[in-house]
């Protein structure tokens, strides 16, 4: 830690003579998650929290699902729970006024000088309020915490007509919340497209029909000029001289960070207060985080960059090497109902490199544009219901790679997987991140499962996953009802070991007769030797010969098990089993048949048949075998592979094997 180089200084320790604790300023998501990266790292570091407003950490996020009903107060507190800790000092309804960065101390509103080790400025961000004639009268409101909240509920149920400007993702969760109770919602949006900054002009003009399909009213391409009335509000004023009657306004035209405290104090600031990599200020004892931090000239305006810098920051104050790089983040959320998401590089003229767009338009105002930088995703935006949602975002962070044919098929039906692809949480690799907001991977969701957390709300307890914007709680549900442990996914099959014998012994003898030269003729003085009749009688090539066609009708009769309802006796494990146990005899019969002479032209061609299927067969039996050690991903696409190379080699035998009867007996 940091605290006895500190200790040096003035203000490096209390009136007691202790170590002076970490000061956090901010009790929102990000300062609270600071604290407890910070606990879960050294329990014994003395932290004190101040808090603005009166009220425990809740979630911000989650304000105006509150305000229409769909989350309750428990539920804006999931996650944000203070660890219990003698070493932890709350001081919530006091706000700090003033830093000291020469004696390392802060005043808070009580008047209270509080000496600090490392400060950590989490102090968020406030409503932007344009300078408009009349934007200060009654009735005029801004969403951005409780005490916000609570007024407009309790405007909501006299509002007659509410008009919102902006019309960006607060505009629009505000407006959202205000449609309760029959009020008539206007949205005002100065851009061309709602959502300027998250979707690209389809996804625009699919979520503006949609919006106004439920009852709001969407203009884009407006300027106001005044807000109206004598004391309260009449209207807003467009820049045209239209007069848009309404009794109540809400601003959401954008945030501004917090830096008062920041600029005071001298340290260096610009949108944001400015940051390094370990979120160290200009003050190498201050450090900041969230919404009110600038990094690499950039700000975020999301939650979950924030978290992310809480935990570099957690390792910061206690002398690690941790490092924030910019955080690619993705936006979701329901609009009056209508699923929306985005992330990241969606318009070509904010883009470094070439973008490659591939869009759907479909049935009910469905929307999705996926953008690629030679070949591999970089960017996904969707409007409307959107199956892949979660894939889409897995494989945007890893820049997977995206095929000609899998854009022919976004393009057609809207789906850049294929159905039998389409893959569940349940097949994700385990780095693949399925919380966005806590960055929580799926491996650790699989752990934590198989330490007895077997509910969402226990998941996210243990994780947090799920406790920020809870747009992934239909994953954490789909692994719970999967039962998935991050040690083994599926139970083994039936007869596994038998069945991978048989696989190994098949892909043996069809890599030998392929790789090994035939028997040679060897003859003495009284003629050939009498073990080799078995290939050159032909009583015994008849016998040999249609062994192997036996075997082979017998094997592809079982394979029609999983296909033919009807033929619905038995255990399918077991019939698989006994398939490929059959493959080896063929193989086996094969090699005495053919005395492991591959032979030419059509021979060659039959045989070769023969042998491919047996290998393809093997290799995706001993995936089944070994299924429940190996990853969904991989097993789904070894059986996908094994079947369509089955089918292809499959088609030349009948006919092969005809012309090798005719010739047979003709010669």
């Amino acid at each position: 830690m940091t605290q006895p180089r500190n200790e040096e200084r003035d203000g490096g320790s209390d009136a007691a003579g202790r170590a002076a604790p970490v000061v956090v300023v901010g009790a929102g998501p990000v300062g609270v998650r600071f604290v407890q990266a910070l606990h879960a790292r050294d329990a014994s570091c003395p932290v004190v929290l101040y808090g603005r407003e009166p009220w425990e950490p809740y979630n911000r996020v989650q304000l105006s699902t509150f305000m229409s009903g769909e989350t309750h107060w428990e539920q804006l507190q999931q996650g944000l729970e203070l660890p219990p800790s003698p070493v932890l000092e709350r001081r919530l309804h006091c706000e700090v006024v003033q830093i000291d960065g020469a004696r390392r101390r802060v005043l808070d509103g009580t008047g209270r000088w509080q000496p600090y080790g490392t400060l950590v400025l989490a102090t968020g961000s406030r409503a932007r309020v344009p300078d408009l004639p009349g934007i200060g009268q009654a009735h005029v409101f801004v969403l951005r915490d409780l005490n916000d909240a609570q007024a407009l509920l309790a405007r909501r149920t006299r509002s007659v007509h509410t008009v919102v400007l902006g019309g960006g993702l607060l505009g629009l969760e505000a407006a959202r919340a205000m449609q309760r109770f029959n009020t008539r919602v206007t949205v005002l949006e100065h851009g061309t497209r709602l959502m300027g900054r998250q979707l690209d002009e389809g996804a625009g003009a699919a979520l503006r029909r949609r919006l106004e399909a439920g009852g709001l009213v969407v203009r884009t391409g407006v300027a106001v000029k005044a807000v109206r009335g004598h004391g309260s509000v009449q209207g807003v004023e467009l820049r045209d001289g239209e007069i848009i009657a309404c009794d109540t306004v809400i601003v959401a035209v954008g945030i501004v960070p917090e830096l008062r405290l920041a600029r005071d104090a001298g340290i260096a600031v610009g949108r944001g207060i400015r940051v390094d990599d370990n979120m160290r200020t200009s003050d190498p004892d201050v450090l900041a985080l969230g919404e009110c931090c600038e990094h690499r000239e950039q700000v975020f305006g999301l939650v979950a960059p924030g978290l992310e810098q809480a935990e570099v920051a957690a390792h910061t104050v206690l002398g690690g090497t941790a490092h924030y790089t910019a955080s690619l983040v993705a936006t979701r959320l329901k609009v009056a109902g209508t699923p929306v998401f985005s992330i990241g590089d969606i318009d070509p003229a904010l883009s470094r490199e070439p973008l490659h767009t591939t869009t759907y338009s479909g049935p009910d105002g469905v929307y999705l544009a996926v953008t690629m930088v030679r070949g591999h995703l970089v960017g996904a935006v969707a409007v409307g219901p959107c199956d892949d949602m979660h894939r889409l975002q897995e494989a945007v962070l890893q820049r997977r790679r995206v095929w000609p044919w899998q854009r022919w098929r976004l393009a057609r039906t809207g789906r850049l997987w294929g159905e039998a692809q389409a893959a569940s949480v349940v097949d994700w690799p385990s780095d693949a991140i399925v919380c966005q907001c806590n960055q929580v991977c799926r491996g650790p969701l699989g752990d934590a499962i198989a330490q007895g957390n077997t509910t969402v709300a226990a998941l996210g307890r243990h994780t947090r996953a799920g406790t920020v914007c809870g747009s992934c709680r239909p994953l954490l549900a789909e692994l719970l009802q999967h039962g998935v442990g991050n040690s083994g996914i599926l139970a083994p099959v039936r007869g596994w070991r038998t069945l991978a014998g048989g696989a190994l012994a098949s892909a043996m003898l069809g890599l030998l007769l392929w790789a090994v030269p035939g028997w040679a003729y060897w003859e003495t003085v009284q003629g050939p030797i009498g073990w080799q009749r078995i290939w050159t009688d032909a009583t015994w090539k008849q016998l040999s010969g249609y062994a192997v066609l036996a075997l082979a009708a017998v094997g592809l009769t079982m394979s029609l098990r999983k296909r033919v309802s009807r033929l619905g006796a038995g255990d399918f494990d077991l019939w698989r089993v006994a398939h490929g146990v059959l493959g080896a005899a063929a193989m086996l019969v094969l090699a005495v048949h053919t005395g492991a002479r591959l032979g030419a032209g059509l021979d060659f061609a039959l045989v070769m048949c023969f042998v491919g299927l047996t290998l393809v067969g093997a290799a995706g039996a001993c995936v089944i075998a070994g299924e429940h050690r190996l990853r969904p991903a991989l097993v789904r696409r070894w059986r996908q592979a094994s079947v369509w190379t089955h089918i292809v080699l499959s088609w030349p035998v009948p006919v092969l094997l005809a012309l090798h009867i005719v010739k047979s007996y003709w010669f």
